[in-house]
């Protein structure tokens, strides 16, 4: 049976969940019109979840896909958070605030079964997951009431781990995707492949539907992604203007100017590679650094400065999460930018 079949979709398009800059609005409109939606669950507690998923489920029947982290919380290292404040430290004084004051939090949550309890009455279609799989007791549940489990994959290596925890399906995720890597067997950076030569190679391995991610955005290179094997494509970036999007004027901006055709790899918004338009504060201290504490620890330190400089009309300390390939990032509603994808199903 197809993957769109398994799933209950009309089109093999994936929206990818996308923390920060989108809500359930985005989510239901790309589910209406015949692909399926995601709500990135990550920043979200179980209260506000539910909340989420209770507007979603008023706005379309179709199936969804529900997506979390599922990463290790860190120990705090007070050496190292020590070394982080001090590197922003001249920032802070910039815009006048305390780095002394800077408060604590994660800002991110692992998946676990307080987050399972507040799915489980909705029991979405597919729960996807990002950096790994969750424990095992956790996967079952969410397979008991007949969820697919998807998770991201950045080398082959990760492909067939996954496949060997249960995952129903693998994202092969190509080094020109935005946001955060996925990656969770290494932290080596050169293990990294572009879409095109990850995902043959993803093929190859695995038993299991292959999806294709990072850097397809429009019909094109859907169809290179069929060529190549994968079964469904999942598209992120070209999402980012829709008016269903809850993406900053600032973000918007950015991406429909000539910084989109410049993106890095950092991990000083949140302690973990992700890849967005390069920054001031990605140009002055990275992009990459071991200043920064582990995820998702660096959070805290930078989101009173983004506040700060986003209210002074400056993007300088946001992150502006984008893949390398922002051509078709347009101001046109999600129903628009499926129909144009679909093209390449043909």
């Amino acid at each position: 049976m197809s993957l769109t079949r398994q799933i209950g979709i009309e089109l093999a398009i994936l929206q990818a969940p996308m923390a920060g800059v989108q809500g359930g609005e985005l989510t239901a409109a790309v589910s209406e019109a015949g692909g399926l939606g995601a709500l990135p669950c990550a920043m979200l507690s179980p209260e506000a979840m539910a909340a989420e998923l209770q507007r979603i489920r008023g706005a379309t029947a179709r199936p969804i896909n529900v997506n979390f982290f599922c990463h290790a919380p860190p120990t705090p290292d007070e050496a190292r958070l020590t070394r982080w404040h001090r590197a922003l430290a001249p920032y802070y004084a910039e815009y006048g605030l305390d780095i002394d004051s800077v408060p604590a939090g994660a800002g991110r949550r692992p998946f676990d079964h307080q987050a399972c309890d507040a799915l489980e009455p909705f029991r979405p279609e597919v729960v996807s997951f990002h950096f790994g799989l969750p424990e095992p007791s956790l996967v079952e549940r969410v397979k008991g009431w007949g969820a697919l489990v998807l998770s991201s994959a950045t080398t082959v290596e990760e492909a067939r781990w996954l496949e060997a925890h249960g995952a129903d399906a693998v994202i092969a995720q190509g080094m020109e995707a935005g946001g955060h890597r996925g990656m969770f067997l290494s932290e080596d950076i050169s293990t990294q492949l572009g879409t095109f030569a990850l995902l043959p190679q993803v093929v190859e391995a695995i038993s299991l539907p292959v999806i294709a991610a990072g850097g397809i955005a429009d019909a094109r290179g859907v169809a290179a992604a069929l060529t190549l094997g994968a079964s469904a494509v999942q598209v992120g970036t070209a999402f980012l203007c829709c008016p269903e999007a809850t993406t900053s004027t600032l973000h918007r901006q950015a991406l429909q100017s000539e910084a989109a055709r410049h993106t890095a790899l950092t991990n000083l918004y949140t302690g973990r590679p992700a890849r967005g338009i390069v920054t001031r504060l990605m140009r002055e201290l990275g992009p990459l650094s071991n200043v920064a504490p582990a995820f998702p620890l660096a959070t805290a330190a930078i989101a009173p400065l983004r506040s700060a400089a986003e209210a002074a009309g400056s993007a300088d300390f946001s992150p502006l999460w984008a893949g390398q390939n922002a051509t078709a990032c347009r101001e046109i509603s999600a129903s628009e930018v499926v129909r144009a994808l679909a093209a390449g199903l043909r």
